[in-house]
């Protein structure tokens, strides 16, 4: 049998050649478009725009915050605020919130929601923006963060101070007959109500011994109204076998004096109430500085 002869190598096909490596069509064209956009070298150049900010060297006295570097008990330079909030948490906890500013204690609420820089100027954007410590706890979410700095840790912390602040003042009225501890209830309506943006109305129910056995929000509104169903007040009083209730509604505008539509809505709730057996002790309506009783006003007997 004949062998099959072995091809040499010279027998065998060459390999198709490779494609020769290089810059595409479109890279070529680009390259000529960055070319054209280049310069002359001796063209003098200048920014499109002139930026907004200043430069300014970020521990200088005038862009610190009242600051500027400081010399350390070893004498190195150090930023000014560099241990100020362990020193204002040891002024806390040896002598308390009394003799501390309010932007002090601010500045201690915002230490959890912003770590590791210096929250005074934060603290004090806050308090001129809504007035007060009060006002802004109470702020709603859409107006903090309006407030350059803030960030929804910010509002998270400050929803929680505002929450313990309510918790607080309604422990003090909870199961004690509340006509013979009426400023605690007063205080724990200005903590709920007195800074809110919108009217809230709320009602009381108490039982027998005039002892709250809810306190409830009915109703929420506008800057200026808030709608009230005296059908809806009477039929709950009933469901809790309430007694008596005290309605209590706040103005955002700050003035507490009653409006014609609250006497006309106070008369319509207590004629519904009185139908079913229900007292109302009174109608308290809430101010920024101050509050406005209907009995003591005279328009409720």
């Amino acid at each position: 049998m004949r062998k099959k002869k072995r091809s040499s190598g010279s027998d065998l096909k060459h390999p198709p050649a490779r494609k020769m490596q290089g810059f595409s069509e479109d890279a070529l064209r680009g390259l000529d478009d960055l070319e054209a956009r280049i310069p002359p070298p001796d063209t003098e150049t200048k920014p499109a725009f002139t930026p907004s900010y200043k430069h300014t060297e970020r521990l200088s006295k005038d862009a610190a915050a009242g600051g500027g570097l400081l010399i350390d008990g070893a004498g190195n330079k150090v930023p000014h605020y560099w241990g100020h909030r362990e020193r204002l948490r040891q002024r806390f906890l040896k002598g308390g919130h009394a003799p501390m500013p309010e932007y002090e204690i601010l500045e201690l609420l915002l230490f959890n929601a912003i770590p590791r820089i210096d929250v005074k100027p934060l603290a004090k954007r806050l308090l001129s923006a809504f007035g007060d410590l009060n006002g802004v706890v109470a702020a709603s979410e859409h107006r903090l963060m309006q407030v350059e700095g803030v960030e929804p840790k910010v509002y998270y912390q400050l929803k929680l101070a505002e929450a313990f602040a309510q918790r607080m003042g309604q422990a003090k009225i909870l199961e004690r007959c509340v006509l013979s501890s009426w400023d605690d209830l007063i205080e724990y309506c200005r903590t709920t109500m007195a800074h809110r943006e919108t009217e809230q109305f709320r009602v009381l129910f108490l039982d027998r011994k005039n002892v709250i056995i809810a306190d409830e929000e009915q109703a929420k509104g506008t800057v200026d109204h808030v709608p009230v169903y005296p059908r809806e007040v009477a039929k709950r009083a009933l469901e809790l076998n309430a007694s008596a209730i005290i309605l209590v509604h706040n103005h955002p505008s700050g003035d507490p004096s009653p409006s014609t539509q609250d006497i006309t809505m106070t008369d319509q709730v207590s004629s519904a109430c009185l139908a079913i057996g229900v007292t109302i002790h009174d109608h308290v309506i809430i101010g920024k500085e101050r509050e406005f009783s209907f009995k003591e006003g005279g328009y409720l007997v």
